[in-house]
């Protein structure tokens, strides 16, 4: 712990638990859509946006919640999103009827875009440079198992309790990290005071439309005409967006940002390794409990050697940051997890044994963590400490938008293959789309692992050239 009393191991804890839970909403609650559905006999459109409302809300204003981190504090707007998500998690458990679930997961995203965006540059900003791969580590590695473990989380907490208790889980977390969170956390701010109005609003309507194209086009089709004047407006939204960043005095993201090579490519595999990996979730998970029979709690054990490893990868990953090079880390990682789709996509059969599967599940484990901890490390470090909030807003956004793009190509390939394949059974049918599916999830994983290749070693030291620049005394880290 610093002089000041603030620092350490304990402020890592206190921006990464409320993180944890941030991660384990995007999957923790696909466990509990049928016993939602026994609670308030919902329509197929309702029940779709229990998760697509949280993902829209905090998909679309990451980039605003760091923004504001940098204006008004960012300890100040992180607590305020712990307070949000800790209070709509209770909302959504108290739900009464769809319509109140839906808007209490709303206000679960918006307390979730002020939460992780500014907690990673909070935990970076908690301890000296040399420790700062370690905490990104540590960071990342809860970020991941978050991701990980909610379809186990899930299963236990569906199957053991209520499915009212996949959001009580939250409140004690939350109630846990405000006061660990003022004891431990220093205030900052970013370099850039001001707030992009036009800029903000610009780029979280691109966002915004994006994802809601996304998340609907698997069931309507990209022919809808909904469907294409959605992106008619997103691409304007986006057009404008880069045209007033180039005439704004103080644009939402400095041009300077576009011209690192290791921050563009590291959010290029962040794109492309969420959109794998939370496809082949989503599908894994119905893989496991159609076809081969599982319970929901049962098939959340059956994917621990996928969500345990990163326990223990992410930490050692963290400690050759330095050593290896970020970019190495990340090839090799992503690199692993396209392996280990393309090996499940090999041995997905309607009677497949599970051991068939567990190599396939331990490598993409490994290759998981090890990209967890090597892309955020890279991004935080290849950027001087006065872009920290908006480099890590960049990336997780552009982390949730692959995420989501991917869940909803790879249900539109496995929609169309289903569709050639139901002669043969609802099974065997299942099965054939799920292998396109994971195919095409692992070449785009590997087109990650090219990019990274192209990730050089800093000769700066550890955290890079960019990261030593420092901006002008009392711009950066300004604390209070």
């Amino acid at each position: 712990m610093s002089k000041t009393g603030y620092g350490g191991f304990p402020a890592i804890m206190a921006t990464a638990l409320p993180m944890f839970m941030v991660a384990l909403d995007h999957l923790v609650v696909t466990n509990a859509l049928a016993q939602i559905v026994e609670a308030f006999q919902p329509t197929q459109a309702q029940l779709q946006w229990v998760v697509n409302a949280y993902v829209l809300a905090f998909a679309g204003l990451l980039l605003a919640g760091a923004a504001l981190g940098d204006r008004f504090g960012r300890r100040r707007v992180f607590l305020l999103g712990v307070v949000l998500f800790t209070a709509a998690s209770a909302a959504c458990a108290m739900s009464d009827s769809i319509e109140f679930l839906i808007a209490a997961r709303v206000l679960q995203g918006l307390g979730a875009a002020a939460v992780l965006p500014i907690s990673l540059t909070l935990a970076v900003a908690a301890v000296p440079p040399a420790k700062r791969d370690l905490a990104v580590g540590v960071w990342g590695g809860i970020n991941g198992l978050g991701i990980a473990a909610g379809p186990l989380i899930g299963g236990l907490v569906t199957e053991g309790i209520d499915w009212h208790w996949v959001f009580w889980i939250n409140v004690p977390v939350g109630l846990l990290t405000i006061p660990l969170a003022l004891l431990t956390v220093r205030e900052s701010r970013g370099g850039d005071r001001t707030i992009d109005l036009p800029g903000t609003l610009l780029i979280t309507g691109a966002v915004v439309v994006s994802v809601w194209t996304i998340v609907n086009v698997a069931e309507l089709g990209w022919t809808d005409p909904a469907m294409l004047a959605a992106s008619a407006v997103a691409l304007l939204f986006f057009v404008l967006f880069f045209w007033w960043e180039r005439k704004a005095s103080e644009p939402f993201v400095p041009a300077r940002l576009y011209r690192v090579r290791p921050f563009m490519l590291s959010n290029f595999v962040s794109l492309t390794m969420y959109f794998g990996v939370f496809g082949a979730v989503f599908f894994l998970m119905q893989y496991l409990q159609g076809p081969l029979g599982y319970s929901p709690l049962e098939a959340g054990i059956r994917t621990l050697p996928w969500t345990a490893i990163p326990m223990v990868t992410v930490p050692l990953t963290s400690l050759l940051v330095k050593r290896v090079g970020g970019g190495l880390l990340q090839a090799i990682g992503a690199g692993l997890q396209a392996l280990a789709l393309a090996w499940l996509a090999y041995v997905a059969a309607v009677d497949a044994s599970y051991t068939s599967m567990i190599p396939a599940l331990a490598i993409a484990g490994f290759g998981m963590g090890m990209v967890f901890a090597a892309n955020p490390a890279v991004v935080v470090g290849s950027v001087p400490d006065r872009d920290h909030g908006k480099a890590t807003g960049v990336n997780n956004t552009i982390r949730e938008f692959g995420g989501a793009l991917g869940v909803a190509v790879l249900t539109m390939v496995f929609t169309s293959e289903y569709a050639a394949h139901r002669g043969e059974g609802q099974a065997e049918a299942f099965v054939a789309s799920l292998r396109d599916a994971l195919w095409l999830g692992a070449a785009v994983v590997l087109l990650g692992a090219l990019a990274a290749l192209f990730i050089k070693k800093p000769a700066g030291g550890p955290a890079g050239p960019a990261a030593q620049e420092r901006p002008a005394a009392g711009v950066a880290l300004r604390s209070e």
